[in-house]
């Protein structure tokens, strides 16, 4: 029991707790084919290299020759050699908290450089030394705007990812929060409307959850107008092209790493990213470093800052967040350091025209429309002529092509999100039109033997 820190007794009194049976009912929310109730199939007694062999064989069974049009925040970017050589280096790899700062100047230097980097992208002067991932960073940001406003009450936009919109009210929950969500229309974007007087803090994402582009500045002066703070999720390769949401008036700015650097990777790990104004950083979470001189006037890098935590404060901390996600997080400097202004100006650029292209020719299957008409960059919405998207995703993974997910609320709803990076080709986008359109035959074939005349 040396590794087991729980006892049956103490599982027993958590299962009571949260209301589960056993330890396998906290996963039945999960879809079927996820679970087994089969096991691995692995003999007993079986050598370190024979079970190595066996699950190499099951591993080999996934669809890795897919081309992926799958969005909703995570997307096919390509990841240069430069990322994974550095990273693998012994003094990054290995790397941990740096508590013994003349020990550690190489790596909170790259944490430092990691802060600026993010600084500028998000257009505000101080960022953290990054989080856990997109959706913490936005319930993180919730909490820092509510402990400075003193109120309770958020407005989040539907056109927020649905998983940080979970984050959020699970968060908010035991302090009693009231989270409430604010709908967008056939354009896609958030419609501007007065903020309360009441509310702490208006939450949007850019671009949004149907690849729309927000009108950050004017909502930026609506919550200003109520005493709100106006926090933003950036998708961060975005400002190639778009103004930083800083320099458009957004208080806090938060957002996944997964686009820079990170590769899909079955969904992680990334991290994530949050930004704010200097009157914030006494709440900011998680760490942050900073610069210094030692006694002899030697530049040096240091952790500061921490008193909002809860290794600190206990139960009067603001954050529940001690540390970060310093591997990834330098996988993420280094791959802007590759990119450089010009370089994440061209990749944008690139998204876009390939986006639009490919929006185009899908648009141009008979009855396939666009299901929300405001600006995007490299992710839209597509309306399908059928009641199943769910049914044509499917057909598509068994074609070679992943899309979706699938919007589940909203004016876009049963829509099929199409995301386009650098990555996809006229050919990759012509073979998913040429198999999307194939699909929409063989679904609408029925329907047409249905309404053929009868026989006389």
């Amino acid at each position: 029991m040396r590794f087991a820190p729980h006892t049956p007794d103490d599982v027993e009194a958590m299962l009571g707790v949260v209301g589960r049976p056993s330890l396998a009912a906290l996963f039945d929310h999960l879809p079927p084919g996820v679970l087994t109730d089969e096991g691995l199939d692995l003999p007993q007694g079986l050598s370190e290299d024979e079970v190595t062999r066996r699950l190499s064989a099951f591993a080999a069974a996934n669809d890795t020759d897919a081309v992926c049009f799958a969005g909703g925040g995570a997307y096919d970017h390509f990841v240069p050699a430069v990322v994974p050589s550095l990273l693998s280096r012994g003094e990054l790899l290995t790397a941990y908290t740096p508590y013994q700062p003349e020990v550690s100047q190489g790596m909170l230097q790259a944490l430092f450089e990691y802060q600026t980097v993010v600084s500028e992208l998000t257009g505000l002067p101080v960022s953290n030394a990054s989080l856990y991932d997109g959706g913490s960073a936005v319930a993180e940001a919730v909490a820092m705007a509510c402990a400075s406003t003193r109120r309770n009450r958020v407005q989040v936009s539907q056109a927020l990812d649905r998983p940080s919109r979970q984050v959020v009210r699970t968060y908010g929950h035991p302090l009693r929060r009231i989270v409430e969500e604010v709908g967008y229309d056939d354009s896609g974007r958030t419609p501007l409307t007065d903020v309360p007087g009441d509310v702490a803090a208006v939450v949007l994402a850019q671009p949004n959850a149907v690849g729309v582009v927000e009108d950050v500045r004017a909502w930026s002066e609506a919550a200003h107008r109520a005493g709100a703070q106006l926090i933003v999720k950036l998708e961060p390769t975005a400002v190639g092209l778009l103004a930083t949401p800083g320099s458009q008036g957004a208080d806090l700015v938060v957002g996944e790493g997964q686009p820079l650097g990170q590769g899909l990777v079955y969904g992680g790990p990334t991290f994530g990213f949050l930004a704010c104004r200097q009157d914030h950083v006494r709440r900011l979470p998680g760490r942050l470093v900073g610069e210094t001189v030692d006694a002899r006037g030697t530049r040096g890098y240091v952790m500061t800052l921490r008193p909002r935590e809860q290794d600190i404060r206990r139960e009067k901390a603001t954050s529940n967040i001690c540390t970060n996600q310093t591997l990834t997080a330098v996988a993420g400097l280094i791959y802007l350091a590759w990119l450089g202004p010009q370089g994440l100006r061209e990749l944008a650029t690139t998204c876009l025209a390939r986006a639009r292209h490919a929006a185009q020719r899908l648009t141009a299957i008979e009855d396939v429309e666009l299901a929300v008409d405001g600006p995007f960059l490299k992710e839209f919405a597509l309306r399908l002529p059928v009641d199943r998207p769910d049914v044509v995703v499917q057909r598509l993974h068994d074609a070679g092509y992943l899309v979706g997910p699938v919007v589940d609320d909203g004016p876009a709803a049963g829509a099929v999100l199409i995301a386009t990076t650098e990555r996809r080709t006229r050919d990759d986008v012509e073979g998913l039109a040429g198999a999307l359109a194939e699909i929409l035959r063989d679904l609408r074939a029925p329907l047409r033997y249905l309404r053929a005349e009868p026989c006389r």
